[in-house]
Formats: C-alpha cells, structure tokens, sequence
C-alpha cells in the first residue's frame, strides 16, 4: 500500500516533512509490520495547483492520501473524498488542531497513517467488551491509535505515535501479554483488550441501543479537549464513521 502526503501547509516545508516521512516509514517496517504482518509505505507527492478541485484525483499517486494542511477552513479536499464514489481512503492532518492539543504534527501524521493502514475504508468493527463494564459487549472501531492516542515515542528525534497490537482486538487477557507497542504501566497495569490509556478516547457502538458514544475517563481534561476539538472540525474517522456521507462543514 501506498500512501500519498500531500503537503498543503505554508508552515511546513517539504524537507521538514521528508524527515518525518523518513521515521514514519521506519516505524511502519521496524515497529508496525512485525506485530501485525502488514504495512504500507508513506510518499511525500507534489500538490497540483493552488486548490484541490473535488472532480480531480491528480494529487494522488498512491492507494491512499493524506493531506497536510495548516487549518480547518482547508477542508475542500474532504467534499472531494466524501463526495467520491470512488471511496478514496484518506486523512488529514491539521496543523492549526495539532497546536491547540500541544501535539507535534508528527504524532497526528503517524497516527493518521497507522489508521489507514488498518482500516482504510474507515468501515470495520469489532465486537468487544465495553471499556468501564467487562460484561458488556459492544462494537470497536478497528483503529490502531486511540486507545493510547496520548502517549508517544521518538524515532531519528521525531515524536511518533504509540499504537495497539493485534492482541488488543481479542477477548480476555493473558499473563505476560502486550496490549500496545509501548507497553506502558498505569496504575500497576497493562493497557487492557478494548480497554484505553488516560487521555485516549474510544468511539463504540451499542447495537442494543443503536447510539455510538465516546467513554473516556472521569474528568480526563486531555481526553476531553481533544474530542471537542475534533468534534467541531467534524472531518476525523470517528465523526465519519457516526455520520456516513454528511459533509464537514
């Protein structure tokens, strides 16, 4: 697989982004593949023209794109996937977003490439327990990221993202297992299957009730900041999931 970036940004120069590029793509064969047995490669592209024109698939020269832009208001390249018939699987990574959260757009744009890999029609779900009731079942999205989305590491001196690995996705738990690459103790615990990190948030679906939610912990304020943030650009995976075809405003 193949994934295009598409610098859009005037604050990040293409040799700024050839360096990240460089260690996403080291994670994905180094950290990524050897858990999961699949993976991709990220490929900084040229945009063409000033404005992305929904009707054109010029910008992408991959299996997938990713557009790197400065803010919010940039979101004619999303009507152009949205829109598509072709169902083109994409991301964004917005760099005005990334600022209000205090994180370096690195860690969006591997958190960001590690989803597409994973999921690239944003379609998949998985039937697990519910991350505060054990005894309850519910359906996951299938993403690689969110349940640790706050926690990060440093590859060649660029912040990455923290991922989960297979096991994650699989009922109960074994002594001794990893649930995420990192491995990291809270509380004098793994990250739990289905469960998350403090400052993740997870997007689930009741089947019973027919309603998705967003549990994160009590009075998490870096959980809860991100979901606002994200919610009002209304372009992440989990809004698309929600609300299928519904433009971004």
């Amino acid at each position: 697989m193949i994934i295009s970036l598409i610098n859009r940004s005037t604050s990040v120069s293409d040799t700024q982004a050839q360096i990240v590029v460089r260690a996403i793509n080291r994670q994905l064969k180094e950290d990524f593949e050897p858990y999961w047995s699949f993976g991709a490669t990220l490929r900084l592209e040229g945009p063409t023209g000033k404005r992305l024109r929904i009707e054109s698939l010029t910008d992408m020269r991959g299996d997938a794109v990713i557009y790197l832009v400065d803010g919010s208001n940039a979101l004619e390249a999303t009507g152009w996937h949205l829109s598509n018939c072709r169902d083109i699987p994409y991301g964004i990574v917005f760099l005005e977003l990334c600022e209000k959260i205090q994180e370096d757009w690195s860690i969006t744009l591997s958190h960001e490439t590690l989803e597409l890999v994973g999921d690239p029609m944003c379609n998949l779900l998985v039937e697990g327990n519910h991350p505060f009731d054990r005894r309850r079942r519910v359906f996951h999205l299938f993403e690689m990221c969110d349940a640790v989305q706050a926690e990060n590491y440093a590859i060649d001196g660029v912040a990455v993202s923290n991922f989960v690995l297979p096991s994650y996705f699989s009922l109960g738990e074994q002594e001794g297992r990893r649930n995420d690459f990192l491995g990291t103790v809270y509380g004098g615990k793994l990250l739990q299957s289905f469960g998350m990190n403090p400052g993740a948030y997870l997007n689930i679906f009741d089947a019973k009730t027919g309603r998705w939610s967003q549990p994160e912990y009590n009075d998490d304020k870096v959980a809860r900041l991100r979901k606002r943030l994200k919610t009002q650009i209304q372009a992440g995976r989990g809004y698309r999931r929600a609300h299928p075809g519904r433009l971004p405003k």
